[in-house]
């Protein structure tokens, strides 16, 4: 997939302000500073589309971006930053639930895991909610590059062999760097397929 344009279109505190449902639309979360927005930035291939900052939980709000005007790319505040009151986190959470739950046109959400480090209990509450919940979702191994590739793979792996002990059938997952761009094609690719699949349902 080319992408020609991207541009930030409105952030919202909950989803019944969102865009209107219209396009095919794509969710990006993950643990605070696991670089989804660098991530995001190198998908669209804009250096700050995205704001990036060096300060956890930064993310407060629903943030859509519409890429080459026919499919929104959705930031969301990242889970697991303690430093919040717990007023903060627990409307944080309820956003996001009631987005993830009762967004009519989201397509897929993609899960970024640091793949620095081995499996962490809240990824793995999280995406277990994604199942309970019936919400589609792909995983994201970032910051590749900030670790030797056997660590990447053997996180990786240590993982995905921790949701085997639970999950019958595993989720695709991809390994990516944002300073090398790893990993950018087959993202795009899989947005594709997803977009064209989804056009296909509406005719």
């Amino acid at each position: 997939m080319q992408i020609k344009t991207a541009e930030y279109v409105i952030s919202s505190p909950s989803f019944d302000t969102c865009p209107e449902p219209n396009k095919p639309e794509y969710a990006f979360i993950g643990r605070s500073n696991v670089g989804k927005s660098s991530l995001i930035n190198m998908l669209v291939n804009q250096k700050n589309l995205a704001k990036t900052s060096g300060t956890p939980g930064k993310t407060q709000l629903i943030n859509h971006f519409i890429v080459n005007g026919s499919w929104y790319l959705v930031d969301l505040p990242g889970y697991g930053y303690a430093k919040r009151s717990q007023n903060d986190r627990n409307r944080w959470q309820q956003m996001i639930e009631q987005y993830l739950r009762k967004r009519q046109n989201l397509i897929n959400v993609f899960v970024l895991i640091d793949a620095r480090h081995t499996p962490q209990k809240n990824d793995l509450e999280f995406i277990n909610q994604l199942d309970k919940w019936e919400v589609p979702f792909t995983l994201i191994f970032t910051k590749a590059d900030k670790e030797k590739p056997t660590v990447v793979l053997r996180n990786e792996k240590l993982f995905l062999d921790k949701m085997r002990e639970t999950w019958q059938f595993l989720p695709q997952s991809f390994i990516t760097s944002a300073e090398k761009k790893q990993g950018r094609e087959e993202v795009l690719s899989l947005i594709q397929k997803l977009n064209e699949k989804a056009i296909q349902q509406s005719k």
